[in-house]
């Protein structure tokens, strides 16, 4: 579990990014921030990747305050929490090959070590599987993929290590509308199969509705509206929440 406890945080030291941010990445249930841009919902995701420290309050994972200066705790954190993003072409390397790419993390967290490179294989092998793609993708490069299928390789290549967590920085806003709906269900179904937990933060309720249980609301750096999906979307209290919702024709089914 990952906890925010009253957490502030500036890029400038001068005007809040966060303010007074509390929540729970609760395993086994799905949680979605939703705001429009600057509301300061991936700032959150790259603190809780350690990207930034908080200036006030604490980020703690299973009880422990989250800190990159232990070697241990790094890697045994990097394992259990990874993260998919918003554009899968920047976050794979050009001069990789798929191999390569998703093969890194076994190396980098030491779950290759004493093993050989067939077992290496095999298991870059069954990670494209499991997200729809054969073995015929080993060794090519990210540009020769499309939109959909690089996604569906940064999900490959974070899924290996089995983390407990994923954190999705807008997962398909880059994509189609067919793709956008199959990597979700691929996300889902993945979920499900290897009981890891999903926190996605986007600008699209409908997206939030479709992938989580519980739904915080952030606009301005605060969270002004948490609860339930079916909650939120069907009480919602904060005059901004009802605006997103108002904003949507159509919003896919809560889950």
């Amino acid at each position: 579990m990952i906890t925010f406890d009253k957490v502030d945080f500036s890029y400038t030291g001068k005007t809040q990014t966060l303010s007074n941010i509390s929540l729970e990445i609760v395993p086994g249930r799905n949680l979605g921030i939703v705001g429009e841009s600057g509301s300061g919902k991936s700032t959150i995701m790259k603190m809780a990747l350690g990207l930034y420290r908080p200036d006030k309050g604490v980020i703690s994972y299973q009880g422990s305050p989250l800190t990159f200066e232990n070697k241990v705790f790094t890697k045994g954190y990097r394992r259990n929490v990874q993260a998919i993003f918003q554009d899968p072409y920047s976050s794979l390397d050009p001069r990789q090959t798929i191999l390569r790419a998703i093969a890194e993390p076994l190396d980098s967290l030491g779950l290759s070590e004493g093993k050989s490179r067939d077992w290496t294989i095999s298991q870059v092998k069954a990670a494209l599987m499991e997200v729809g793609l054969d073995d015929s993708a080993l060794r090519r490069y990210p540009q020769e993929f499309s939109g959909g299928q690089r996604q569906r390789i940064a999900i490959a290549r974070a899924l290996i290590s089995r983390p407990k967590i994923l954190l999705a920085d807008e997962p398909v806003s880059s994509l189609d509308v067919t793709n956008r709906e199959l990597i979700l269900d691929l996300l889902l179904e993945l979920g499900k199969k290897y009981d890891f937990t999903i926190a996605v933060v986007s600008h699209d309720l409908s997206i939030i509705a479709a992938l989580c249980q519980e739904i915080l609301v952030m606009n301005r750096g605060e969270i002004v509206e948490r609860g339930t999906t079916a909650q939120v979307l069907g009480e919602p209290h904060d005059s901004y929440t009802k605006r997103l919702i108002q904003a949507l024709p159509r919003l896919s089914s809560a889950h």
